[in-house]
């Protein structure tokens, strides 16, 4: 509209001039560019709102932290550039977690790191130390189930925007071939680890990503494991980031 309104002054002008000091004069000549300009300039383009990425908020242990792979190879990295790709705003995350962590470590780093905020997005997977371990179900059960309200606290009291992602299996690398607990008796173990942690996610209204068949499926081959025959390849880390892919686009839509 408003182009259009100074295409319409520059003709005005022009003729007037023309008219006044005929079409000789420097005036004229100068209203002439002014309406060549006018007339030549495209419509102006709004400019586009800039959207303020959605913190996010990443807690665990190697599996999140990425043991043995580069940085833009950890999960919550590539899920947070898989969204971006499809136009969803999410932050790269801040990470808190390490290797070798359980669940009452993880609880210990948030205290030490406190005040943490808010997030509009926060994963969890926390657990395979527990069970490595050889501490208890009950025990995991309760310290879990803390981390979880915790992590809601963090989303802002929305456990709409928590994402758990489930212990994946171990026991089928190599490292966990050679166990003496047999691959067995871990993949059962990891099971019951996950069923409580599944029931707590449901109990609290949180969303639970089973990567677990992924890491059995997977687990034993070459490219899916890194140098150290334990923790996941930047390979493996791309199939889980495929499978939570949707489900945190599901979480992020609103």
């Amino acid at each position: 509209m408003a182009d259009r309104h100074v295409r319409r002054w520059a003709e005005t002008a022009l003729a007037t001039a023309r008219r006044a000091f005929g079409a000789g004069h420097p005036l004229v000549a100068a209203l002439v560019t002014t309406a060549l300009l006018a007339a030549c300039a495209g419509p102006t383009r709004p400019k586009e709102p800039t959207m303020t990425p959605t913190p996010y908020l990443a807690l665990g242990d190697s599996y999140t932290i990425g043991e043995a792979v580069a940085e833009d190879d950890r999960w919550p990295v590539r899920l947070a550039a898989a969204l971006r790709d499809e136009g969803v705003a999410l932050a790269d995350p801040r990470i808190i977690a390490t290797t070798g962590w359980t669940t009452d470590e993880l609880a210990e780093a948030l205290d030490a790191a406190e005040p943490l905020g808010e997030w509009g997005f926060v994963s969890l997977l926390i657990g395979v130390n527990n069970q490595y371990r050889g501490r208890s179900l009950d025990n995991y059960r309760s310290e879990f189930d803390a981390l979880l309200v915790r992590a809601i606290g963090y989303a802002g009291g929305r456990a709409d925007r928590v994402m758990v992602l489930s212990i994946p299996d171990w026991g089928v690398t190599p490292f966990g071939e050679r166990d003496d607990r047999g691959v067995d008796a871990i993949g059962a173990e990891i099971d019951a680890f996950n069923a409580a942690a599944r029931e707590l996610c449901a109990a609290r209204g949180v969303v639970f990503v089973d990567i677990t068949p992924v890491s059995r499926e997977h687990g034993a081959e070459p490219a899916m494991v890194a140098e150290d025959g334990l923790h996941p390849s930047a390979s493996m880390y791309a199939e889980w980031t495929r499978v939570a892919l949707p489900v945190a686009r599901g979480l992020l839509a609103d």
